[in-house]
């Protein structure tokens, strides 16, 4: 049986509600999902489709895949397609470049099972990928939007030589209501986290997911599994929401470094600009200057040029005059 720290010894379960525990890094989404029929019936729902044999659906989920923290949540195989859906309670526009890391995994096993030689004159067949993210998030966001690897490029021409598209579904309580209504599974999940997200603004985290679980059995939301894994889902309930919470007070710290760092390179900025204005106003008024002196000059030499005509006709007309006088003179 789990047994739980509380205060200097161990006590079991039954005896204590469990608190934030970091080991527990798996989800309820992905612990209702894992069972192969409710998995089927999401499936059905988002594809429209009406399989009944859950022997169809293959789970190929990479258990040890990890990579900087990065776990995938479900991967199966059905109709010849290779299904990569996530759950997430966080917006990340990352995704995709995610998605592409685990993908390659996905094929190098694949490859590797059904014996596929990559040296092969012919082409080798694989399955077609599929991307999802169920969110739930606290964020605001439409009831589907798609996230695209080429949105991370740094650079952009023409049609991207490599591109992976993921389908980002809302599954908030009052989103995308006909899917809901196809997967009774995922409206009761909906109902769980909405409620738990309820009491959480006035109770402790702890209270508010007990209160959460016990009103979900009393109104038959979810009741079997939450009976069967009561324990279990109230302690992953306190990791999720308490992992969430630090992730939002990460992000209000790192928004008001970012204003604060904003500020402070915009007060550079300005000083830089303003810096560079004087310099432009002092090399305005040193060419104007320059320019008033020049055309001072011009002036002088235009009047000494005047001058130095006047004076020239001032000698000839003396000298032409000496010359008439002495004409008249003989």
């Amino acid at each position: 049986m789990m047994e739980l720290q509380a205060g200097n010894g161990l006590q079991e379960e039954s005896n204590i509600l469990p608190v934030a525990n970091r080991k527990y890094k798996d989800t309820i989404f992905r612990m209702l999902f894992s069972d192969k029929k409710n998995l089927l019936s999401l499936y059905n729902a988002l594809n429209g489709k009406d399989y009944r044999d859950c022997d169809k659906l293959e789970i190929v989920t990479l258990e040890n895949a990890i990579y900087m923290s990065m776990k995938n949540d479900l991967a199966f195989i059905l109709d010849l397609a290779l299904f990569l859906w996530e759950h997430q309670s966080t917006y990340n526009p990352n995704i995709p470049l995610r998605d592409l890391m685990y993908i390659a995994k996905e094929y190098e096993k694949y490859i590797k099972e059904k014996g596929i030689s990559l040296y092969s004159n012919r082409q080798q067949k694989i399955p077609a990928p599929q991307f999802i993210v169920f969110y739930n998030g606290n964020r605001k966001i439409g009831e589907r939007m798609e996230h695209r690897l080429s949105d991370a490029y740094g650079t952009s021409s023409g049609e991207p030589a490599l591109e992976l598209k993921v389908l980002v579904i809302n599954i908030n309580e009052g989103y995308n209501q006909k899917l809901m209504e196809s997967c009774q599974i995922l409206k009761e999940y909906a109902q769980y986290v909405s409620k738990v997200r309820t009491y959480k603004k006035t109770l402790s985290l702890n209270e508010a997911v007990e209160k959460a679980v016990e009103e979900c059995i009393q109104e038959g939301i979810l009741r079997e599994f939450l009976l069967a894994n009561k324990a279990e889902v109230v302690a992953m309930s306190i990791f999720e929401y308490d992992r969430e919470w630090e992730e939002e007070i990460l992000r209000k710290e790192e928004f008001e470094a970012g204003k604060e760092m904003g500020k402070e390179l915009g007060e550079k900025l300005g000083r830089k600009l303003g810096k560079e204005e004087e310099r432009k106003n002092t090399e305005k008024e040193r060419h104007r200057a320059d320019s008033e002196k020049m055309r001072a000059d011009s002036e002088k030499m235009r009047a000494d040029s005047e001058k130095i005509r006047a004076d020239n006709a001032e000698k000839e007309l003396l000298l032409l005059k000496e010359k008439l006088a002495l004409l008249e003179g003989k």
